[in-house]
């Protein structure tokens, strides 16, 4: 008469998840640490280091976040794949 609740699969933390993770708050850890980048020198081709490494991170961030979007996709896939 009474049966087994179902288990279901919640959010489990994988090494994969974990990197994903890292790769989206890395540039908020990079951004919000203005005491490591609050300074001119050195500059590159007459920029500041102030702004250059602003603007680095805008390239970093981009890079970081289609990492992450694709080791998700694969997660996603081999989640699936489990299934069924």
């Amino acid at each position: 008469m009474s049966q087994a609740p179902e288990v279901g699969r919640g959010a489990v933390v994988t090494p994969v998840r974990v990197v994903i993770g890292l790769c989206l708050i890395a540039p908020f850890v990079a951004m919000l640490w203005v005491g490591s980048y609050a300074k001119t020198d050195p500059t590159f081709i007459g920029i500041p280091f102030f702004y250059w490494y602003q603007m680095a991170w805008v390239l970093i961030s981009t890079v970081l976040t289609m990492i992450a979007f694709k080791l998700w996709q694969r997660d996603q896939r081999a989640r699936r794949g489990g299934e069924r």
